[in-house]
């Protein structure tokens, strides 16, 4: 696991929030069972974290490619190569670590997928902001093989106005999600529809 606060961050407060906000494992496994599907998943985890639905994301690896499935809007902007070395997303893939960014926005990534509108009805312009906070995990079956990647992210046009910090227990919850999420038959199939 890497984790990246930023200097002097105080996680009093936060702990006791991440342990209010914590997913329920069976809720999670009772969504997978009622709805088995990426946006229903996805709509859960934001509910969950606490974040807008276009701050979830979810990739699927196929064939060294990885492949948004959430927001489905991402999907047609293209895949990124597992041997990316400008992705995030990759780097989850390859090490299969879970990590943790604070001040994202300093970090150097792919913005491309950062300046697609992902919703017609979205009002909202803090949805289309940057990414300032970002939350990141591979997706992992039961045989060690990585499926895809989950993210979760905060945005806003500055990081004062993104929201709070992502916590280490915030990190430990997402990891689990993935987890659970491994076992979901959208992301064991072997093609995208």
């Amino acid at each position: 696991m890497i984790f990246m606060p930023n200097k002097g961050q105080n996680f009093a407060g936060e702990f006791a929030q991440a342990a209010q906000t914590a997913p329920d494992p069976k809720e999670l496994e009772k969504v997978l069972k009622q709805d088995a599907s990426p946006e229903r998943f996805c709509a859960e985890l934001a509910k969950v974290f606490q974040v807008r639905s276009t701050e979830v994301a979810l990739l699927k690896l196929q064939e060294s490619l990885l492949k948004f499935i959430f927001p489905a809007e991402l999907s047609i902007v293209g895949t990124i190569p597992i041997s990316s070395e400008g992705s995030i997303a990759a780097h989850t893939a390859s090490s299969r670590q879970i990590e943790l960014f604070n001040g994202f926005a300093k970090v150097k990534h792919a913005r491309i997928f950062e300046m697609v509108k992902l919703s017609a009805n979205d009002s909202d312009p803090a949805s289309r902001a940057p990414i300032q906070k970002l939350m990141t995990s591979p997706v992992v079956d039961g045989k060690g093989e990585v499926l895809g990647v989950l993210q979760i992210s905060r945005k806003a046009f500055d990081v004062t106005s993104a929201g709070p910090d992502f916590t280490l227990d915030d990190l430990q919850h997402l990891e689990h999600a993935a987890r659970v999420l491994s076992r979901a038959e959208f992301m064991r199939e072997a093609t995208i529809h």
